[in-house]
């Protein structure tokens, strides 16, 4: 029989480290010792140590102590504090490359992006490119005293949890081993679908300080999340957690059928949402451009002109494209029984009153309509969610365990 694994007293106190951390981070206005200690269920004693250690440690900083009421010691509002720990977050999508270094208090340390169309791009030449930024990055980082936490790269393809990128068909990769590129190697980078990472950046407090716009959703709650660009991604969030699935592909809205005889998919299935709704498609239809110069911005800018101007086939392409967006969402939410849905990506550009028709279309398809109101709107993290989502992966490794970032600090 084997043994069962002694928890030691570092295992113990990782631990609790990271429940105070989680619960700085997911609170909506800074926290006193005695807050904590109730909200977490530890000791004041145990709470006072801990904070302790992250307050010399510069991963949480006192507030000016207040006043609660006319009886007692004026309590300390507590916050987590800036420049001491940050996550970085690699992305390669169709439309360009680039990389971020988020704080844990929400804060941008470093940013560079760079516009260029991808397709026919070797996967050789982006990832050393990013090397090149990465290491820049990490040199500036260091400088600043910020110690970064870890990296993760976001992809718009099947990636396997040996770091195997199976298939990325708008980009043109196939069966691309992650491993071989020097960036993924020395950073030990998570890699991981672009879509879920996006859902990432929509939960407030996952891995950065909570902001005040993030209302879309709460941190437990469960939503669908829809990347719409040349593919379409998607991603399923229960109780604040992405849904993996048993492979890691779970949540492949884009590839969902809406019509047994439609258009072939670059997936090569029939009828696939993406080939009603996403961009290059529906681009497209409308006849403005074709080939490789539909995926242009240019061409979806062409193409809402179009559609403002009430052009016949630009209106008919659109209103093909949402009529499949409203089938594949009503299946999905079917299926997974949620009733919020974020729809991120280019169809932003259409207004809020495309969101209310969506919503208003989807009540006529979803199953337990009687029951249940499904909303849809747009993501809080709109610009460059994946980027910003890997970059909290990263910094997530810090909170899953504190001990290993601040032992020598402390």
């Amino acid at each position: 029989m084997t043994s069962l694994r002694r928890i030691n007293q570092d295992d113990l106190r990782n631990h609790n480290l990271s429940v105070v951390i989680d619960t700085l981070l997911r609170a909506s206005t800074p926290m006193s010792r005695a807050a904590l200690a109730k909200e977490t269920g530890l000791t004041k004693a145990t709470m006072s140590l801990l904070v302790s250690l992250l307050i010399e440690a510069g991963i949480v900083k006192e507030g000016e102590p207040q006043n609660s009421s006319s009886y007692g010691r004026p309590s300390t509002p507590l916050a987590l504090g800036g420049g001491k720990m940050c996550g970085i977050g690699m992305q390669v999508n169709t439309d360009g490359y680039g990389c971020v270094a988020l704080d844990i208090n929400r804060d941008t340390l470093a940013y560079e992006w760079v516009d260029a169309d991808m397709s026919g791009v070797a996967p050789e030449d982006v990832f050393d490119r990013l090397d090149t930024m990465v290491t820049a990055m990490e040199r500036q980082l260091k400088r600043k005293g910020c110690t970064v936490a870890g990296v993760a790269c976001a992809l718009p393809g099947l990636v396997t949890s040996k770091k195997q990128l199976l298939m990325a068909r708008n980009l043109g990769w196939e069966n691309v081993d992650l491993m071989q590129f020097e960036v993924m190697r020395r950073c030990d980078v998570h890699s991981g679908n672009e879509a879920k990472m996006a859902a990432i950046a929509q939960i407030p407090g996952y891995a950065c300080a909570r902001a005040d716009f993030l209302d879309a959703v709460d941190c437990t709650d469960s939503f669908i999340y829809l990347s719409c660009d040349i593919g379409i991604g998607g991603a399923i969030v229960r109780d604040g957690e992405v849904v993996t699935g048993s492979h890691g592909f779970a949540g492949e809205i884009g590839h969902t059928s809406v019509s047994l005889d439609g258009p072939v998919c670059r997936c090569g299935r029939k009828g696939c949402l993406e080939a009603y709704a996403g961009r290059r498609a529906l681009v497209e239809a409308s006849g403005v451009a074709s080939g490789n110069n539909a995926a242009s911005v240019a061409a979806l800018d062409r193409l809402l002109d179009a559609w403002h101007a009430d052009d016949a086939q630009a209106v008919k392409a659109v209103e093909r494209g949402i009529d499949a967006l409203v089938s594949a969402i009503a299946s999905a939410v079917n299926l997974a029984d949620v009733d919020t849905v974020l729809l991120g990506g280019w169809w932003i550009n259409f207004g809020q009153s495309f969101y209310e028709l969506l919503e208003s279309r989807l009540q006529e398809q979803v199953l337990g309509a009687s029951d249940m109101q499904v909303s849809v709107s747009m993501p809080p993290v709109a610009d460059h969610p994946a980027l910003y989502g890997a970059a909290e992966v990263g910094l997530r490794r810090f909170i899953d365990n504190p001990l290993a970032f601040i032992a020598d600090r402390v």
